[in-house]
């Protein structure tokens, strides 16, 4: 995943990233959640604090989205080769409200 800048009035600004804490605060999923999402391939980090912590940058709340709505039908296995053979798919705006995703 690349870290998206934002150009204003010739400054660069970076896109925000959140820590697992902040990803925790406003999504209804718990600290080991997240964690067993990115140990899983779900979700992936997109760099880390020099403490070692993961940081996520703003298009995890986009796939949380597909995978909570993903998670009423399908095992998280299911979910993972899903995302797996169509990762463009969590990129639609309405992915995460529909729930579907295009099978191959």
């Amino acid at each position: 995943m690349s870290i998206t800048k934002q150009q204003i009035a010739g400054f660069t600004i970076p896109a925000k990233m959140y820590r697992i804490g902040e990803v925790v605060q406003f999504t209804p999923f718990t600290r080991q959640t997240i964690h067993n999402y990115t140990t899983m391939g779900l979700i992936q980090e997109s760099d880390w604090t020099e403490g070692g912590h993961r940081l996520y940058d703003e298009t995890v709340f986009q796939r949380l989205a597909v995978i909570m709505e993903l998670r009423k039908t399908k095992t998280l296995a299911q979910i993972r080769q899903l995302l797996e053979s169509n990762p463009s798919a969590v990129e639609g705006d309405d992915v995460a409200s529909s729930g579907k995703i295009q099978e191959n």
